[in-house]
């Protein structure tokens, strides 16, 4: 037989407030990164790639003044819009992305037996 648990709340070896998880963080706060921002993708065959020739045209899969992803080391983290401030690119975040669980299927419902009458 199990029985409830009740867990108390972690906090950092100093005693703070703060959850053990946020101290744990903040250790890694000078750890580098690498931040990419995608306008888009395509796809290539091997020839088609060799045929690149400066003033070449590639298409996208996204349209003009769609969201751009921003990426951390491969993993989307936010959306945003490309801006020009004096002259260099940088990005507005217009939307951050939560950490999203895989969903289950549903499962179907159960009938109850239809009366008799």
């Amino acid at each position: 037989m199990s029985e409830p648990v009740e867990l108390e709340q972690l906090t950092d070896a100093a005693g703070g407030a703060e959850p053990l998880g946020m101290a744990d963080l903040r250790r890694l706060s000078d750890v580098p990164i690498d931040l990419t921002v995608e306008i888009g993708r395509t796809r290539l065959t091997v020839g088609e790639t060799l045929e690149l020739r400066q003033g070449s045209i590639l298409t996208l899969n996204r349209m003009a003044g769609e969201p751009v992803d921003l990426l951390v080391n491969g993993t989307p983290i936010a959306r945003g819009e490309v801006v020009v401030i004096d002259e260099q690119f940088g990005v507005r975040i217009t939307d951050v992305l939560g950490a999203q669980a895989p969903t289950a299927p549903a499962a179907p419902a159960e009938q109850a037996p239809p009366e008799s009458q």
